[in-house]
């Protein structure tokens, strides 16, 4: 007999009743949260959440992920959903299974620390509004970023589990930063500070088997609370690296529904549980249930997303990511990024850049935000940055990385480039070595006073203080201050249907639908003529039949024919009245030609370049805000405009001395590469 780690095989028919196991496997369910931010771009909808809900209550899932992550900022942003709402409205249908949500530490559900008395406020609001579980987790693994809403979630009585980022500094577990010793001494960290479980949260799906294997097993030894795996599918590792940690005696692991399982998500649920049946780890879940939810999501959910899966790829997964670690919602961000900028021919360079970038700011670990934060700024060096020069376009997060205000980094980051960074920075030239969230001033009450005529509540509040942009443009939309544009509607079922029915008409060649008419027989007095559009001609049948003129027929010469001599005239010749009917003039047949639409001016391309000097986007984006206004005096190179691009900002300076002329757009408005933002004189 092998020791209560190990899987014991119980011989037995699938159809009998099952005794429950001996230490059976506890399933977290993602499908609700990271299932759809990994597929879809966070799109999933609160109302396509409802028609499976209650039945996921009845499967024994030991919690279902359901908010935090990029849901916050998705929902107010793209769906016009309130996020607190959806908490609410999933409690109702998750009775029995308690609902968890990923909390970026002192980040919250944003990009960025906020100050304390937010972070207070927010986790005490997810309480209240439904959250049992908080799945806590840092950036850089700097646990004093843990510290304030750790303790409001244990004054409100909720589960806190501690995350360790999983990151490599070689190819498999080891090296001299993220090696065993490294986890072990984290998750002694966590247990100190009164973790109720503990999280290895592999977003990358870099974990492989055997060092999973390793890692629970020294884990397990270590610390006294159950330990959970949380591994992403992109490598094609993770089903494996379940089943290695699962032999080491691993507590919890995270699933997905199998429509949102695999890719850049996670291993599905319905293979483990057949897996798992019958041994001492058996999940005791009934498989006729998580088909009949997996029809429901696969005929009636998914199909209203299809247009923002990526099908373009051949392959389920990804071996790059085991060479250049990036998770996939990283890489679909720098895609569509560098694809906004007609730079997609750059990926690989990017992709060697981002190494060399991830190592001279601290060797952090890949996951929101300072994924976003080595991409963006391994983006700008790519397009930026020459012979000369490297980082000479620096986002204003990785200055507060430099400062330390996101936290400490593994290893020091660069001298160098931190001095450059932190050159003219607003808080100070030296980084801080305290808690960051030290140095934040309070924000909630500046917030409350900023949409005190818009806001109903704390909740309302909370949007616009984490985003106060999106948030207060949200705000306007949830109370009719102003309409939500139509991208930001739900797709119906009716939508698709009308959609695909398009698509087939078109792959039919039957688009656009012509009424059938009857071709009349030539007649003797059927006259050719050749009727001349730029380079082209074409031959043109006309017949007089009791009344003037008409075309019969028009048909385009072949390029590689032999093209008759043009008159001066460009036109056909007019034959004499003896020899038959008039021709037609060559002006009818110009109809045949395309015609181009008008081409819609932007910004850029309606501005006189004699009326100063232009600040250009020099990549799509949003606005954030005007650090000046029409008639300030600027300085060369002073920043007049905040861009957010790939969530991360960047202080974009005034290319010439003078005095603000004209402002193009407003905080909040999408901008595209080129756009003139403003003109200087």
């Amino acid at each position: 007999m092998s020791d209560h780690n190990q899987v014991e095989i119980t011989k037995m028919d699938y159809s009998e009743d099952r005794p429950e196991a001996k230490k059976p496997l506890k399933i977290m369910d993602l499908s609700l949260r990271d299932g759809h931010q990994s597929l879809f771009a966070t799109r999933g909808r609160t109302e396509d959440m409802i028609p499976v809900a209650e039945m996921m209550d009845q499967v024994g899932f030991w919690a279902v992920e359901t908010w935090g992550g990029a849901t916050f900022d998705t929902m107010h942003r793209f769906l016009n959903e309130d996020p607190w709402e959806r908490i609410r409205t999933l409690k109702r249908y998750f009775k029995k299974t308690p609902m968890s949500m990923l909390l970026r530490g002192q980040n919250l559900v944003g990009y960025r620390n906020y100050a304390d008395d937010v972070a207070r406020a927010f986790v005490d609001r997810a309480a209240a509004n439904g959250i049992d579980i908080f799945r806590v987790f840092d950036a850089l693994n700097d646990f004093r970023n843990f510290e304030t809403v750790v303790s409001v979630i244990k004054k409100c009585g909720k589960h806190f589990q501690g995350s360790i980022c999983y990151s490599m500094t070689e190819q498999r577990m080891g090296g001299d930063v993220y090696n065993l010793e490294y986890y072990v001494s984290k998750a002694k960290e966590l247990e100190k500070m009164g973790t109720d479980s503990i999280c290895i949260k592999d977003m990358a799906g870099m974990l492989a088997p055997y060092d999973a294997y390793a890692l629970v097993k020294a884990l397990k030894e270590a610390v006294s609370v159950p330990v959970h795996l949380h591994s992403h599918f992109t490598s094609g590792m993770a089903s494996m690296t379940h089943l290695k940690a699962i032999e080491a005696g691993v507590d919890i692991v995270g699933t997905c529904m199998s429509p949102y399982a695999y890719r850049t998500s996670h291993p599905a649920i319905e293979p483990l549980v057949i897996t798992l049946f019958g041994t001492n780890r058996d999940t005791g879940f009934d498989i006729k249930l998580l088909a009949e939810i997996d029809e429901i999501l696969e005929k009636d959910i998914l199909p209203k997303y299809r247009h923002l899966l990526n099908d373009r790829r051949v392959s389920i997964i990804s071996a790059n990511v085991l060479l250049h670690q990036t998770p996939g919602g990283m890489i679909s961000n720098l895609v569509n990024q560098l694809r906004e900028m007609d730079a997609l021919d750059k990926i690989n360079q990017i992709y060697a850049e981002l190494p060399r970038v991830r190592k001279e700011l601290g060797q952090v670990p890949l996951v929101t935000p300072t994924s976003q934060i080595i991409g963006t700024q391994t983006v700008n060096n790519v397009l930026f940055d020459d012979e000369n020069e490297r980082y000479k376009m620096i986002t204003d997060q990785v200055k507060d990385l430099c400062y330390g205000l996101y936290g400490k980094t593994p290893v020091p980051i660069n001298p160098d480039l931190q001095k450059k960074a932190l050159k003219g920075y607003s808080r100070g030239e030296m980084p801080i070595t305290c808690r960051p969230a030290k140095v934040l001033e309070p924000e909630l009450e500046k917030a409350r006073e900023d949409v005190k005529d818009l806001a109903k509540d704390l909740d309302d509040v909370l949007i616009y203080a984490l985003y106060p942009v999106t948030g207060k443009r949200f705000l306007k939309w949830k109370y009719d201050k102003e309409e939500p544009p139509a991208e930001v509607k739900p797709r119906t079922m009716a939508d698709v249907k009308a959609e695909q029915s398009l698509i087939k008409k078109a792959l039919a060649g039957k688009l656009v639908e012509k009424p059938e008419k009857e071709v009349p027989p030539k007649g003797e007095g059927l006259r050719r003529f050749n009727v001349f559009v730029d380079d082209e001609y074409f031959e043109v049948g006309v017949e007089e039949e009791g009344g003037p003129p008409v075309v019969s027929y028009v048909r385009q010469i072949p390029a590689s024919a032999s093209v008759p001599a043009v008159p001066p005239a460009a036109v056909a010749p007019v034959p004499s009245a003896s020899s038959g009917p008039p021709a037609v003039p060559a002006r009818p047949a110009l109809a045949v030609a395309p015609v181009s639409p008008p081409v819609k001016k932007s910004a850029s391309a309606s501005m006189a370049q004699g009326d100063g000097t232009p600040l250009s986007a020099p990549m799509p984006g949003m606005i954030i805000s005007y650090e000046k206004g029409i008639g300030d005096a600027v300085k060369k190179g002073e920043t007049i405009v905040i861009l957010e691009a790939m969530k991360m900002e960047n202080a974009l300076p005034s290319p010439a001395a003078g005095i603000i002329k004209s402002i193009n757009f407003s905080a909040g408005d999408s901008v595209a590469k080129g756009d003139v933002l403003c003109i200087i004189e």
